[in-house]
């Protein structure tokens, strides 16, 4: 892993699960985390806990941030705007949003803000082990300067790091939500149709854990499976009838069949 010849100082904006865990990964990378700024102080109080020598800040001091070489927006993407128009950068401030969807331009109403984008590919969850290693992190930024310096953060953390301009990242982040969000959905349903018929959902796990390595081994629509594709009316029926007591999972059946049979 690529580390800084002398870290950064880097605050946090927001303390919800990206946070928890860029938070002591910076740290680990050699960082400073200055301080975890949140609307909550308890919240704030629960991230910086984690990363040693950061301070807890909320409320009104967003109004008075301290100096710091960065400061990171890991907040919803709903609430980027709002603190934005809160919070009291210095002038000439490097802030970056660590969003997959919003665009560079939000930052184009604060002409003395210097505006970018660290965009950690990967789903955050509270207790789980992230590899930072191999999470890509896509990087934008309106000068090349600050590009530089914000892919030198994200080369700390890691090895795959891409300079993506707003369309393709925005692209990319619909690509995750089907690939990583609506599947979670789709295991889901599938984990309570087994548990409905009173058997472990242990018996899926082989035949997902090779679904994956098959979809990552090869390009996913070639390998495509199952009564769908095959064009299998009398199974297809019977499974709509076997789902006529959960009418949306019926519904996403059908359209996710139909899906398949277009494609």
């Amino acid at each position: 892993m690529y580390h800084p010849s002398s870290g950064r100082r880097i605050l946090l904006l927001g303390a919800g699960r990206v946070a928890q865990h860029l938070g002591p990964a910076l740290w680990r990378a050699g960082h400073t985390v200055t301080h975890v700024w949140s609307r909550t102080l308890a919240s704030a109080q629960a991230v910086a806990a984690q990363v040693p020598g950061a301070l807890p800040i909320s409320s009104l001091d967003l109004q008075s941030l301290p100096a710091a070489d960065l400061y990171i927006l890991c907040v919803p993407d709903g609430a980027v705007p709002a603190v934005l128009a809160e919070a009291a950068f210095p002038a000439g401030a490097l802030v970056v949003h660590t969003a997959g969807a919003l665009p560079l331009a939000v930052f184009a109403p604060y002409p003395a803000l210097r505006g970018g984008v660290l965009y950690p590919l990967q789903t955050f969850s509270p207790g789980r082990l992230i590899e930072w290693l191999s999470v890509p992190i896509c990087v934008e930024a309106g000068t090349a300067a600050d590009q530089d310096l914000v892919a030198e953060v994200a080369r700390s953390l890691s090895q795959v790091v891409e300079i993506v301009a707003t369309p393709q990242r925005q692209a990319i982040h619909v690509a995750a939500v089907f690939a990583c969000n609506f599947t979670n959905h789709l295991l889901g349903i599938g984990h309570a149709l087994v548990q409905e018929a009173g058997l472990p959902f242990t018996l899926l796990e082989p035949l997902i854990r090779e679904t994956v390595q098959k979809a990552l081994a090869q390009p996913p629509f070639t390998v495509q499976t199952g009564p769908a594709v095959r064009q299998d009316t009398a199974t297809l029926d019977r499974h709509r009838e076997l789902l006529l007591g959960h009418p949306q999972w019926r519904q996403i059946y059908n359209e996710l069949t139909a899906s398949i049979q277009a494609t």
